[in-house]
């Protein structure tokens, strides 16, 4: 049986976004930014949220678990925030503890619909600072 989508925000601190990160590397997970990438642009002390948006089961691949499709929304070193996805596995998400109130969750969710996203924002540095590999999200 498939768990329910849950309908909440999630806030997880660089090292933790990189764990999830890291883990859908490990599963090939299609949704994801690599973790080097992340490491280079995400903001050290920054606070990042994941949204769950879809249930993705891949049954053209059934060795791969299923996963929640997140919207992300991250905080780059530039303080800018960008929108990005995250397939992150159920169990995973339902450890990231609940500490955001309902006013809170429903900003972040604004936020998310307004932020450029990770493309935009790597296209918009690249013109800045110089050809850079753009992941893509």
């Amino acid at each position: 049986m498939t768990p329910p989508l849950p309908r909440t925000v999630r806030a997880v601190d660089t090292a933790q976004l990189l764990d999830l990160a890291q883990e859908a590397a490990m599963h090939s997970f299609s949704q994801r930014l690599p973790v080097d990438w992340l490491q280079e642009h995400l903001a050290a002390e920054a606070t990042h949220y994941l949204f769950p948006t879809l249930v993705q089961r891949l049954r053209h691949r059934p060795e791969v678990p299923l996963q929640w499709r997140c919207q992300q929304l991250l905080t780059v070193s530039t303080g800018e925030q960008i929108w990005g996805l995250l397939d992150v596995l159920p169990d995973t998400f339902d450890k990231i503890p609940e500490t955001l109130d309902a006013a809170s969750q429903k900003a972040i969710v604004r936020c998310i619909e307004h932020a450029v996203t990770v493309r935009e924002w790597a296209e918009r540095m690249a013109a800045d600072t110089g050809p850079e590999e753009i992941p893509r999200t």
